[in-house]
Formats: structure tokens, sequence, C-alpha cells
């Protein structure tokens, strides 16, 4: 006997839990198919457990360089098994919460890898299900890009580096976004010798060129070596054992040596195995699922959310369209804006960037003003971070009107936060002289402005 219900949603991340616990509080009958772990990759081997660790290695560095704090803390020791352990910890008790909040709101949650009949039809462990409305969330997958010899040489990808049990003595990260960037950042602090091979000539790319620029001076200065512009040509074993990566620069060819390689070149929307071709939905020039602002499909009633649709692979942005796509289930008209969507990298310090960069601003002829000032125009930022750098950079229009926000220097991710919702509503630089910040905080900066 086939199940009935209101909403479908096939994906159990940001995405799909959050349109599930939404429409559940809407009352709406919701089914929830997972194939993996509740949380999605975000929750079990992206955002959470990485952040986790990063911050087991923030805290090793304070404890390291406690001395320039006037704190004597003898010699300290980073024990990975417990990092690890208390990154499961962490894990399983945010997926526990998920369930939970899901639980009270009557949505049947279906372990298994359900497969598209029709927009109104899933199947999924021998059982039918009909829906009225459908949300595809099934997130995005690993990119392993086609190199010579990558077949015969072992690798880590981000789920293998989460899961390593004993520090290798060297690391070559390929590709230095903001994945490959956060494991060079947590390596490199856990005292393992890290190298960067970026094929553009500058890492993170979305990021704000000048805070990239100023991030990757600021870990080469810790023993990170960097490869920018260097292609990867071809992967073997080298003498010892290791890993031999062939590179070819505009200096010509070289190659680097490391006991261990991680590939770190980007994502890609899951798009096969579970029947999507059934659905015949319109796909954007880059072959992914598109979505208009209510993130509703070409076919009416369908609806893609988070990586799916490949506007912006980030979790924040998947809790966003979800919210948006049930509300227009409900009869809603809220539409989504993706201007004001920050950006951060999770190292020690942290970048992070909301709205426009100084070069799309350029690449699209737009007039702008950048406004640079140091982050130690900060009180708070210099009495906890001592002799260290960095910088908010604010850019403006004719009007004064903010474009975007870009941040080096902790806690830009917290930071942020105001900066996005200075964007979202298309205030003035000098409106933030109309709030009272308390003082010393790290956000006084932006009244420096």
């Amino acid at each position: 006997m086939a199940m009935d219900c209101q909403l479908a949603i096939i994906g159990g991340g940001p995405a799909g839990y959050t349109a599930a616990e939404r429409a559940g509080e809407l009352g709406m009958s919701v089914v929830l198919f997972e194939k993996n772990a509740l949380g999605g990759v975000c929750l079990n081997e992206g955002c959470i457990p990485t952040k986790t660790l990063l911050y087991s290695a923030k805290v090793y560095d304070t404890v390291r360089t406690a001395p320039k704090y006037g704190v004597e803390a003898g010699c300290p020791e980073a024990d990975l098994s417990k990092m690890a352990g208390r990154k499961a910890k962490v894990v399983r008790k945010l997926a526990l919460g998920i369930k939970a909040r899901l639980a009270a709101r009557n949505v049947k949650i279906v372990a298994g890898e359900a497969r598209i009949i029709d927009k109104n039809t899933i199947e999924c462990n021998g059982e039918t299900f009909r829906c009225k409305r459908m949300i595809l969330a099934a997130g995005s997958e690993t990119v392993v890009p086609h190199i010579p010899g990558i077949d015969a040489v072992p690798y880590w990808t981000h789920r293998d580096a989460l899961e390593c049990k004993e520090l290798p003595k060297s690391l070559a990260v390929v590709g230095g976004g903001v994945i490959g960037m956060e494991f060079a950042s947590f390596f490199n602090s856990l005292g393992v010798q890290v190298t960067v091979v970026e094929m553009a000539d500058e890492i993170l790319r979305g990021i704000d060129r000048e805070i990239a620029g100023m991030l990757r001076a600021e870990y080469a200065k810790r023993g990170v070596r960097f490869l920018l512009q260097a292609e990867v040509t071809g992967v073997g074993r080298d003498a010892s054992g290791g890993v031999r990566i062939d590179y070819e620069t505009k200096e010509g060819a070289g190659c680097v040596s490391s006991e261990k390689m991680l590939l770190s070149v980007g994502r890609r929307p899951a798009l096969k195995g579970f029947g999507l071709e059934n659905l015949g939905l319109e796909l954007t020039e880059q072959g992914n699922v598109k979505a208009d602002s209510h993130l509703e499909t070409s076919v009416r009633g369908v609806y893609a959310c988070g990586d799916m649709n490949g506007v912006s692979l980030l979790a924040h942005t998947a809790v966003r369209e979800a919210e948006i796509a049930v509300s227009h289930i409900a009869g809603g008209s809220d539409e989504m804006d993706y201007r004001a969507v920050p950006s951060v990298v999770y190292t020690n310090p942290e970048a992070a960037s909301v709205g426009e960069a100084e070069e799309t601003l350029v690449k699209a002829g737009r007039k702008f003003r950048a406004i640079r000032l140091p982050m130690a125009f900060s009180g708070r930022f210099v009495a906890e971070n001592e002799g260290a750098n960095g910088m908010c950079k604010v850019l403006v229009d004719d009007d004064e009107r903010i474009l975007g926000v870009h941040i080096l220097g902790n806690p830009a991710s917290e930071l942020i936060v105001m900066a996005g919702m200075m964007i979202e509503d298309r205030r003035r630089l000098s409106e933030w002289k109309r709030y009272v910040f308390p003082h010393p905080t790290a956000g006084e900066i932006f009244r420096e402005l």
C-alpha cells in the first residue's frame, strides 16, 4: 500500500532537515529520505567535524603561544585520537538534536536510497510513497580530478583526512580552496609539513584577493609552502613510498613529494542514482538543476534546494533556500536573495567575505570606493591577538551604500554577520554610527570605518 504525504524530501542535510522541520511546524505531513546519515555531509563529514578539529588546533596554538600573553603553559602535546573522539561526540550530539526536532514535528524519516518515479511518486526500500510536493536536497559529492596516475596511488579526500588516525610527516594539498586551506591550517598547527598546490594564481577563489593574499602570507610565515599557477600533470610513488606530484607552471615543470596527498579541488551537485532524470527537469548551462527565486524547478511542485541547484554550495545558503521553498509551498511569496551570503574560512586567523569583491566590481565596470582599516583599530582585537595583523575592507558605491565587506582576523566569522545584514538591508556606511557597540569588542571596527 502506498503512503501518502503532502511533502516528500530527498536528502537529510541542512536543506532537507530544515525543510522538514519548517513544513512540520506548519502542520504538513512530511517524509524525509536519507540514504546515509541524518545531517548530511555538513554534519557528518564536513562543516561540523572540520570546525571541531580546527577548534582543537586553535586551542593548541593558543597554549603554545601562551608566553606571549604572560602565561607559562609548559610543553603542550596534541593528542589526535582524543581530538577525534571529541569530534565524534559533537557530531553524535548534534545528530540526535536534529532527529529529536524532526520527531517533535511528526516528520517520518526513511533510511534508504529513494528513487523518483515521477513528480508525485517515490520508491524506497520496496515501498511506494505518494506526495503532493517534492523537495530535492540530495547535496553534493567530492570531485576527484582526472590526473594521470591517480588510480595507482593512495590519496585522501576530505573524508579520509577527517578519519586520520596518525599524523603524517608531510602532506600535499591539491587545491587551495576553503576545504584545502582549512585542512592545511589544521595539519600545519599540529606540526605537519604542508604544501598547497593550486592551479589559480591565488588561493581561495571567491574570497577577496587581497584578503586571500594576506592569509597566504601568514601561513607561509608558519612554514606552509604554496605552489600557485601549478597545474598537476601526474602523480606517482616516490622512492620512499610516498606520493610524487608532477606539476607545470609558467616557469616550467617541477615535482613535490609528500607522505600523504589530499585532493581538495571542489564538490559538484549529486544528480545521479535516484531517478532525477524521470522528472525531465530543466538544467542550467553548468548541468545543475535550474530553480527560480522560490527554489521551484521547471516542474511545478518540485523544488531544488542546497547544493543541487549549484548556486551556492554552502550549508547556510541551503537552510535559507529550504525556508523559502517551504514558505512558497505554503502560499508565501518570499524570494531568495544571494547578494549577502557570507563565506568563511575557519583557519587561524579566520577570513570572511560577504557581498561583492573588488575584482567582480572592476570586471562589471561598477564604480566603488575601497576603505581599508587594520583590525588593530579595535582595542579588543589588540588585547586578544598579540602580534597579529588583520584587516577590515569595506566596498561602497557613490552613495556610500555597502557593497561588500571582507575581513581577516579573529573572529571574522562572527563579525561578517553584521556586515551581511547591512548589505541585505542596503544600508549606508554612516549608518553603523547609529548603533551602540559594547566596548571593547572586535565589532567596533565597523564604527571606526
